[in-house]
């Protein structure tokens, strides 16, 4: 995985509840045996009509937010199937972080596993944010070893993550990655246990 500390970027305010994972990568798109590619198919059914054109008014089509990498939405953000194929469709996008008041379980949990930072701020700091980002473009400075979401207005917002997964984002280590840090205390082990 890529280490992330710090990721500066005008926001993508996605003003919705119960944003699920077949909304995030639909059901006809899960055929694909890689981790890559599902990027193009993140919110099919929000971004284009049945006849594979662009909604023009919904926030990833729009000009301005084009290169985003922080996605702030509402509560309960990827809830629904636990799909991985959700959290590797919005890296394979661009997005590296995802604010929200709170998110579905499995969903924060693969967030982690797959190198994106999912941020809980409280409900009324979403809102503030998210007003900010739909009057015009709004930047912010996330930064994960302070952690901080600080916008371009000077408003800062502190967020908690738990030192393991903070640990994890900051040295791009997956739970393989961190196995092998103790490679050789492994090998000791196998090379001085009785096989029965």
């Amino acid at each position: 995985m890529e280490p992330i500390n710090q990721v500066s970027s005008v926001i993508t305010p996605l003003d919705r509840k119960n944003v699920d994972t077949d909304q995030i990568i639909s059901k006809e798109f899960l055929k694909r045996i890689e981790r890559t590619g599902f990027g193009r198919f993140l919110f099919y059914h929000w971004r284009f009509d049945k006849q594979g054109n662009e909604i023009s008014d919904f926030v990833l089509n729009k000009p301005e937010y084009k290169g985003s990498q922080i996605i702030v939405a509402q509560d309960n953000f990827g809830c629904g199937s636990s799909r991985e194929h959700a959290p590797w469709a919005i890296l394979d996008y661009g997005f590296r972080v995802v604010i929200a008041p709170s998110f579905a379980d499995i969903f924060h949990n693969n967030c982690f596993k797959n190198g994106i930072l999912p941020i809980k701020l409280t409900e009324a700091e979403c809102d503030e944010i998210l007003t900010k980002g739909m009057e015009k473009p709004y930047s912010v400075d996330v930064d994960l070893e302070k952690q901080t979401v600080s916008g371009e207005d000077g408003k800062v917002y502190n967020f908690n993550i738990d030192q393991y997964y903070k640990e994890m984002l900051l040295n791009g280590w997956d739970e393989i990655a961190l196995t092998f840090k103790y490679e050789d205390k492994i090998a000791e082990y196998e090379a001085n246990r009785i096989a029965y």
